[in-house]
Order: structure tokens, then sequence, then C-alpha cells
């Protein structure tokens, strides 16, 4: 005979073996089941686990096989990579960059300019989102990691997230800016620059012309951009426009491959003044014109590069650097005395005050070069002297805390390069990964980041985002 409990006894059980089974489940999710409610109800994490992050899978070869083909679309042979502003290349390579976004179930737009957005949509979209992405064009003879690693590795980092089944609170934007390099109009971050709210860029383009004396409204309207001349304007975005930018780029320098270190985020961004300077003689024959008798313009640029050098090193900062690019002589042959020279000079530094000390000194020392040479200093004019950027606080700790969760040492670091998070930071609070490139070179052929390194900073960059998405 089967024993026989009474009432109470059977509600002591019930209670027993419901208890066990809640306790199972709680033990098996691992989560407050309160908790669980709540995020059912929101439709997203309410807490600081990212539990189902923690092994992120990267498609690297995927991956690997976009930076090559895109490398494909170039007017230079293989290894080098050359791709210019709205030349049929680089119009090519934007198709390539729309049907990726759109395969990863991105929506997709693109400016007046051609600053491509592809979103994926959050649980609140009517939050800031936030935004990660970097450039495609390349400066003649480049290699093809620069800024390419930084858009094809911010759409395979949502592709990440896609694939561990995580749901972003804001929604995630991938940017692949407009001619971050100056190389046809020779203005630099052209479009995040724009991005930015740059009236007078906005003027200056509607005389900006090429070297071969094509206008940058024609070319734009060539590859289908500026429709309108006077819709320049409507690429500005308002300042919190997003809540956060995050970029991710090869160092392009040796550091972190020298000291073995995976990860590099960026504290600060060095930004560069540049100046135009023109020195004018009287030139005449090299062998008739005797040495006390010379108005020599090249040996005025010659004395003024040297100046440069002498000026950024009294500066008695590491971080403060100096270039001169570019020098030009005319008539240019070889028995004629130059009558002319041209210089362009790049001056850099994270502390502002401290590089506009270097220009000023500069300034003065063409001056007198100018009076002591016998020539005229006709021309002294700064083209662009844009503040440095530091990182948001706060981008920096979760980046840290990215890196730190998926076991990948990480060094803080500067910037010593020009970049569109700069500008960036003129709309939100911005961030920079970095990760190892071979001897540290760039803008060269032999520019090279191994699969795993690339790896790496996909997943920081994915991690990132998805914390930064949540809040």
């Amino acid at each position: 005979m089967p024993p026989r409990f009474s009432l109470s006894e059977l509600s002591v059980l019930s209670f027993f073996f419901f208890l066990c089974f809640f306790t199972a489940i709680i033990a098996h999710n691992n989560e407050d089941p309160t908790i669980k409610t709540m995020e059912d109800f929101s439709g997203y994490p309410i807490h600081e686990s990212h539990s189902h992050l923690s092994s992120l899978s990267v498609d690297a070869r995927g991956l690997q096989k976009q930076i090559d083909e895109l490398a494909s679309f170039s007017d230079t042979p293989a290894p080098s990579v050359t791709r210019v502003l709205y030349s049929e290349k680089d119009v090519l390579a934007r198709r390539f960059i729309r049907n990726l976004m759109g395969l990863s179930g991105l929506s997709v737009r693109e400016d007046a300019v051609g600053n491509i957005f592809g979103r994926w949509d959050g649980s609140n979209p009517e939050l800031s989102a936030v935004a990660t992405g970097s450039h495609i064009d390349a400066i003649p003879y480049s290699g093809k990691y620069d800024g390419v690693v930084g858009v094809l590795g911010a759409i395979e980092a949502i592709n990440v997230l896609i694939r561990s089944g995580f749901k972003p609170k804001r929604s995630l934007e991938v940017i692949m800016f407009t001619s971050e390099e100056p190389t046809r109009f020779g203005i630099s971050c052209l479009g995040s620059r724009l991005m930015g709210g740059s009236e007078t860029l906005v003027e200056a383009l509607k005389t900006t012309v090429d070297g071969q004396n094509i206008s940058f409204l024609d070319a734009a309207q060539s590859a289908g951009y500026t429709k309108d001349h006077n819709d320049i304007s409507s690429v500005f975005l308002k300042k919190g426009s997003y809540s956060a930018f995050v970029e991710l780029h090869i160092e392009q320098g040796p550091i972190l491959e020298e000291e073995g270190i995976p990860i590099g985020i960026v504290t600060a961004i060095a930004a560069p003044a540049s100046i135009k300077v023109e020195f004018q003689g009287n030139g005449g024959h090299a062998g008739a014109v005797l040495m006390p008798n010379r108005n020599d313009a090249g040996l005025a640029a010659a004395e003024l590069a040297l100046a440069v050098e002498r000026h950024v090193l009294e500066s008695g900062s590491v971080d403060t650097v100096g270039t001169v690019g570019i020098l030009e002589l005319h008539p240019g042959a070889i028995n004629s005395i130059p009558s002319k020279s041209h210089i362009e000079i790049d001056t850099r530094d994270i502390d502002e005050e401290r590089r506009n000390i270097v220009i000023e000194k500069i300034h003065q020392s063409a001056i007198s070069i100018a009076r002591n040479r016998a020539v005229s200093l006709s021309e002294f004019k700064i083209v662009n002297q844009d503040p440095p950027a530091l990182s948001g606080k706060s981008i920096i700790h979760v980046m840290e805390a990215a890196s730190k969760e998926l076991n990948l040492t990480h060094k803080l670091m500067i910037s010593r390069a020009y970049h569109d998070s700069l500008f960036m930071s003129r709309i939100s609070p911005m961030g920079m990964i970095f990760i190892p490139c071979y001897k540290g070179y760039s803008h060269k052929p032999e520019e090279y980041s191994s699969s795993q390194d690339i790896s790496n900073g996909v997943k920081v960059l994915a991690l990132t985002l998805a914390k930064l998405s949540l809040q």
C-alpha cells in the first residue's frame, strides 16, 4: 500500500520540490530571476555583465579576404594601393563598402560629400547612437591597412556582436569618412571636418581645385555627390549627435610591436598646423653671378628648413615635431640660381600653446632670413592650425575594461598621426584603439598588420561598442 500523507505534509513536500526546482533553474542560468524578468520586459540588459560576450568570434579569414579585395581597387599595382578621392577606383571601393554594410543588415545612407553610414538600430533608437569607423582613401603608393582596418574591422565588430546574440540599447553606426588623406585637394579629414561644422571649409570648397584644375564640386558631382552646390553644409552634425565615437586603427608607429603589446589605447591626438612659405630672390646664371652679389631664394628656404628643426628641438618635448615635407625651387635648373623657393611645413604637438610658440618662432626666423639674405618673404601662410584633442575619460575606461575582460594587455599612448577622431571630438566624446603594425610602417606598400592583431582590435572594439551602447 502506498504511503499516505496528510494535507499539511503534502503542502510541505510540494513547497520543497518547487524550491529545489526553482533553485536549479537559478543555478543553471546563474542570474537573479527578478533581473531576468526586468530584462525581458525592457528588451535590453540592465546590468553590466557581458558573460555572453566573453568568447567573441572574429571571422579573421573573411576579414583578411575583404581587406585584400578592397586593395584591388587601386590605380597602382599591388602591393601598393592608390585610391584618390572621387576617382573611378574610389567610387568602386565605396560601392564595395555599401554592399558589405547591407550584407550585415545595416541600414545605409550617404551624405552630400559621400560620408557613408551603416546603422544597426538599438532597442532605444531615440537615444544618440554610438559610432565607429575610419577611412578607405589611400595616398599614392601606400598600403592596404591604414584606415581600412577601422572600416572593415568596424563592420566585422558589428557582425561579431550579431553572432553573439547581443542586443544594443543605443543604435550602433559604422562611418566611412570621405577623404581623410589630403591627396587630391590638399584638405585632410575633409568629411569629418564638415561633419564637425566647419563653415570655413564649406566656403573654401566652392573654389577649391585639384592639380588638374578640376573643382571639388565638379569632382564630387562626377562621383554622384553634391548635386546642389549649396548642400555641403547639410553634412554638419550637431554636438551630441552621437554619445560616443571609437576608431580602430593601425598604430603607424613601432611602439606596440617593439614592446609586444597587442592593444594601444589613445589618450590624445596631436594636431598639426600646416604652413606655406615663399621666398623671392633675383636668380641669375650659376657661373656669372658672384657669391657676394647673390639673392638666392633656395638658400633662404634651406636655412628656414634647418630653423624648423632647431625651434622644434628647443621646445624641450618629444611630443613636438616639425617636418619640411615640400621644398620647390624655381626655375629648377642646375645652372640657375633659384629666383623663387616654396616650402611647406608640418608642425604637431598635443600641447596647442607649445606648438603655436614654435610656429611664431618659425615666422620670426623666416623674416630674419629674408632680411639677411636680401630676398623677400613673399608668403607666410598658416593653412590650418587645428587644436589637439583629448580622448573622453569615460571611453578610455571602457576600452581599458574591454581589453582586460579579453585578457589583452594594453598601453596608454598618444596618437601623433592625424585621424578623423580629432574632428569627431567636436561632436561627441571620442576614443581610439591602436593595434601593432610591422616595424611601424605606414603610407608605404610594406604596411602590414597580422590577422591576429586585427582580430584582437576587432574584439576590443566590439566589446567597447557593446558596453557603450548599454549606457
